[in-house]
């Protein structure tokens, strides 16, 4: 009977064992498709983060945009910008995160402009 057992504990173990390994398998190939799809964009993209040290989606949230555009952007900027003066009772702290957060936003539209030209560009063109 404690033979049975132990056969059927280790049978399971390896069942189990060889699912964890394809799903490890899968999800390695997955992500390696995705790192492919973002490309060179993506790339600068990580890049600009880590040097200026914040995310895309904390910029947004500084500025208060959902949108990238230039124009929300920049005025969401400029309103940010004076009402955080130190002169009017601001925070230069604040004020400094919101210049940050518009440099690192303008970087990502540079990026995704730059991005937009590559696809666009015929493929003996392009670098």
């Amino acid at each position: 009977m404690a033979k049975y057992l132990a056969q059927i504990i280790v049978m399971g173990a390896q069942v189990v064992g060889r699912a964890f390994a394809r799903a490890l398998r899968q999800e390695f190939a997955a992500s390696q498709a995705a790192a492919q799809a973002r490309g060179q964009a993506g790339r600068q993209s990580a890049a600009a983060s880590s040097i200026t040290g914040m995310t895309i989606q904390e910029a947004q949230q500084i500025l208060n945009i959902s949108k990238l555009t230039p124009e929300e952007i920049q005025k969401s900027y400029e309103h940010l910008f004076k009402v955080n003066d130190k002169s009017v009772g601001g925070s230069f702290y604040l004020q400094s995160k919101v210049v940050r957060a518009k440099e690192r936003l303008d970087e990502e539209l540079s990026i995704q402009q730059q991005d937009e030209q590559q696809k666009t560009k015929p493929p003996d063109q392009q670098t």
